[in-house]
Protein backbone atom coordinates (compact mmCIF):
# COMPACT_ATOMS: atom_id res chain seq x y z
CA UNK A 1 0.00 0.00 0.00
CA UNK A 2 1.57 3.55 -1.11
CA UNK A 3 2.17 6.06 1.50
CA UNK A 4 -0.35 8.20 0.54
CA UNK A 5 -3.44 5.80 0.39
CA UNK A 6 -1.84 5.14 4.11
CA UNK A 7 -2.01 8.89 5.07
CA UNK A 8 -5.42 9.03 3.63
CA UNK A 9 -6.53 6.12 6.13
CA UNK A 10 -5.30 7.76 9.25
CA UNK A 11 -7.16 10.85 8.49
CA UNK A 12 -10.26 9.55 7.65
CA UNK A 13 -9.92 7.32 11.04
CA UNK A 14 -8.88 10.47 12.95
CA UNK A 15 -11.90 12.62 11.81
CA UNK A 16 -14.32 9.64 12.29
CA UNK A 17 -13.12 9.35 16.19
CA UNK A 18 -13.18 13.11 16.55
CA UNK A 19 -16.56 13.33 15.30
CA UNK A 20 -17.77 10.26 17.26
CA UNK A 21 -16.72 11.98 20.00
CA UNK A 22 -18.86 14.81 19.97
CA UNK A 23 -21.94 12.76 19.27
CA UNK A 24 -21.05 10.72 21.89
CA UNK A 25 -21.09 13.08 24.76
CA UNK A 26 -25.10 13.72 23.98
CA UNK A 27 -25.52 9.72 24.61
CA UNK A 28 -25.80 10.06 28.26
CA UNK A 29 -28.43 12.77 27.59
CA UNK A 30 -30.95 9.91 26.67
CA UNK A 31 -30.64 8.73 29.81
CA UNK A 32 -30.88 11.23 32.22
CA UNK A 33 -34.16 12.34 30.44
CA UNK A 34 -35.79 8.52 30.88
CA UNK A 35 -34.45 8.09 34.19
CA UNK A 36 -34.97 11.20 35.74
CA UNK A 37 -38.32 11.37 34.58
CA UNK A 38 -39.21 7.99 35.02
CA UNK A 39 -38.06 8.72 38.84
CA UNK A 40 -39.92 11.88 38.99
CA UNK A 41 -43.40 10.14 37.81
CA UNK A 42 -43.34 7.23 40.24
CA UNK A 43 -42.58 10.13 42.76
CA UNK A 44 -45.33 12.22 41.85
CA UNK A 45 -47.29 9.42 41.53
CA UNK A 46 -47.09 8.34 45.01
CA UNK A 47 -47.91 11.91 46.12
CA UNK A 48 -50.56 12.64 43.67
CA UNK A 49 -52.35 9.38 45.46
CA UNK A 50 -51.46 10.64 48.86
CA UNK A 51 -48.50 9.41 50.77
CA UNK A 52 -50.88 7.81 52.83
CA UNK A 53 -51.30 5.33 50.39
CA UNK A 54 -47.61 4.75 49.78
CA UNK A 55 -47.15 4.22 53.73
CA UNK A 56 -50.27 1.84 53.75
CA UNK A 57 -48.55 0.02 50.99
CA UNK A 58 -45.09 -0.34 53.06
CA UNK A 59 -46.85 -1.40 55.83
CA UNK A 60 -48.35 -4.20 54.12
CA UNK A 61 -44.51 -5.14 53.33
CA UNK A 62 -43.50 -5.09 56.46
CA UNK A 63 -41.33 -2.37 56.23
CA UNK A 64 -39.98 -0.80 59.47
CA UNK A 65 -40.98 2.64 59.77
CA UNK A 66 -43.56 3.17 57.05
CA UNK A 67 -44.04 6.76 57.13
CA UNK A 68 -39.95 7.51 56.86
CA UNK A 69 -39.81 5.32 54.49
CA UNK A 70 -42.38 6.95 52.29
CA UNK A 71 -41.13 10.14 52.78
CA UNK A 72 -37.87 9.58 52.01
CA UNK A 73 -38.35 7.60 48.92
CA UNK A 74 -40.68 9.65 47.59
CA UNK A 75 -38.02 12.74 48.12
CA UNK A 76 -35.19 10.65 47.22
CA UNK A 77 -37.72 9.93 43.66
CA UNK A 78 -38.46 13.71 43.17
CA UNK A 79 -35.13 15.37 44.17
CA UNK A 80 -32.92 12.56 42.48
CA UNK A 81 -35.11 12.20 39.56
CA UNK A 82 -34.87 16.24 38.90
CA UNK A 83 -30.91 16.07 39.75
CA UNK A 84 -30.30 13.06 36.96
CA UNK A 85 -32.72 15.12 34.81
CA UNK A 86 -30.84 17.78 34.91
CA UNK A 87 -27.54 16.09 34.79
CA UNK A 88 -26.63 17.76 38.80
CA UNK A 89 -24.51 15.59 40.95
CA UNK A 90 -24.91 11.89 39.89
CA UNK A 91 -22.49 10.06 41.20
CA UNK A 92 -23.77 10.88 44.89
CA UNK A 93 -27.76 10.86 44.00
CA UNK A 94 -27.44 7.30 42.43
CA UNK A 95 -26.79 6.03 45.49
CA UNK A 96 -30.14 6.72 47.14
CA UNK A 97 -31.98 5.77 44.20
CA UNK A 98 -29.84 2.33 43.55
CA UNK A 99 -31.31 1.92 47.46
CA UNK A 100 -35.00 2.48 46.32
CA UNK A 101 -34.47 0.62 43.27
CA UNK A 102 -32.69 -2.56 45.51
CA UNK A 103 -35.88 -2.06 48.08
CA UNK A 104 -38.26 -3.08 45.32
CA UNK A 105 -36.55 -5.53 43.83
CA UNK A 106 -36.07 -7.33 47.02
CA UNK A 107 -39.79 -6.55 48.53
CA UNK A 108 -41.75 -6.80 45.51
CA UNK A 109 -40.51 -7.35 42.18
CA UNK A 110 -38.06 -10.28 42.54
CA UNK A 111 -40.88 -12.79 43.49
CA UNK A 112 -42.72 -11.91 40.04
CA UNK A 113 -39.45 -13.23 38.19
CA UNK A 114 -37.41 -10.91 35.67
CA UNK A 115 -39.92 -9.86 33.07
CA UNK A 116 -41.77 -6.69 33.31
CA UNK A 117 -44.79 -7.25 30.94
CA UNK A 118 -46.78 -10.56 32.04
CA UNK A 119 -49.61 -10.41 29.14
CA UNK A 120 -52.25 -12.96 31.19
CA UNK A 121 -54.90 -12.06 28.92
CA UNK A 122 -57.01 -10.48 26.11
CA UNK A 123 -60.55 -9.63 26.90
CA UNK A 124 -62.73 -7.51 25.20
CA UNK A 125 -61.69 -5.10 27.77
CA UNK A 126 -57.98 -4.86 26.27
CA UNK A 127 -55.07 -6.18 27.41
CA UNK A 128 -54.79 -7.67 31.23
CA UNK A 129 -51.40 -7.55 32.57
CA UNK A 130 -49.71 -8.93 35.45
CA UNK A 131 -47.44 -7.91 37.79
CA UNK A 132 -44.17 -6.60 36.57
CA UNK A 133 -41.02 -8.36 37.56
CA UNK A 134 -37.52 -6.69 38.31
CA UNK A 135 -36.34 -5.94 34.20
CA UNK A 136 -37.26 -2.40 34.79
CA UNK A 137 -35.58 -1.64 37.74
CA UNK A 138 -32.59 -3.62 36.28
CA UNK A 139 -32.27 -1.15 33.63
CA UNK A 140 -32.59 1.96 36.04
CA UNK A 141 -29.91 0.91 38.13
CA UNK A 142 -27.71 -0.04 34.81
CA UNK A 143 -28.13 3.79 32.98
CA UNK A 144 -27.51 5.48 36.96
CA UNK A 145 -24.30 3.06 36.82
CA UNK A 146 -23.26 4.31 33.01
CA UNK A 147 -24.04 7.94 34.16
CA UNK A 148 -22.33 8.14 37.51
CA UNK A 149 -19.49 5.79 35.65
CA UNK A 150 -18.91 7.88 32.32
CA UNK A 151 -20.41 11.27 33.22
CA UNK A 152 -23.85 13.03 32.92
CA UNK A 153 -23.01 14.17 28.92
CA UNK A 154 -24.14 17.55 26.99
CA UNK A 155 -26.05 19.62 28.64
CA UNK A 156 -25.56 18.88 32.52
CA UNK A 157 -25.40 21.43 35.37
CA UNK A 158 -22.31 19.37 36.28
CA UNK A 159 -20.03 20.18 33.05
CA UNK A 160 -21.31 23.90 33.36
CA UNK A 161 -19.97 23.76 37.82
CA UNK A 162 -16.87 22.09 36.73
CA UNK A 163 -15.97 24.35 33.85
CA UNK A 164 -17.00 27.52 36.02
CA UNK A 165 -14.32 26.16 38.42
CA UNK A 166 -11.68 25.48 35.50
CA UNK A 167 -12.29 28.73 34.28
CA UNK A 168 -11.85 30.92 38.40
CA UNK A 169 -8.60 32.39 39.07
CA UNK A 170 -7.22 31.12 42.38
Amino acid sequence: MDERLKRRRLTLSTLCMARHSEIARWGPVALRLIVGYGFMEHGWAKLARGSESFVHILQALGMPLPDLLAWATILVELFGGAAVLLGAFIPIVSIPMAAVLLVAILTVHLPNGFSSIKLEAVTAAGAQFGQPGYETDLLYLACLVALAAGGPGAWAIDGLLSNGLKTKQY
